[in-house]
């Protein structure tokens, strides 16, 4: 992941007042990151629902837990450092979740099918 551009050293005063910047490049790249991995690990866990034959309610907390886990390793890999990749928290959990879910969905139905019923 990439972090934010830092300009030199400067006093603590000037510090203070300054806003942190971001690099557009880095932050693009850094999304692009969360919302491929959160994907990824959708399809992953629908495969597994779908083979462990999970139905209803249980499957969806398999997908919110497989976001939260993602989630959280997504903050252990900014070395919870959060506003220094992105530029506020709520990026890592929410962008890309119901585009993860739709994909969750129609890998468990396809896994399902193919282990279950066939």
């Amino acid at each position: 992941m990439a972090g934010h551009n830092e300009s030199g050293k400067k006093k603590s005063s000037e510090a203070a007042n300054d806003l942190q910047t971001f690099s557009a490049e880095n932050l693009q790249n850094n999304m692009k990151v969360i919302y491929y991995s959160q994907t990824f690990l959708s399809i992953v866990g629908g495969v597994i629902a779908g083979i462990l034959g999970f139905k209803g309610l249980a499957g969806f907390i398999l997908y919110f837990l497989i976001m939260a886990i993602s989630s959280v390793g997504l903050i252990a890999k900014a070395k919870f450092s959060v506003h220094s990749y992105f530029d506020c928290w709520n990026r890592i959990i929410f962008d890309g979740f119901f585009g993860g879910l739709m994909s969750f969905v129609l890998f468990w139905t396809f896994a399902y099918d193919i282990v279950h019923i066939f």
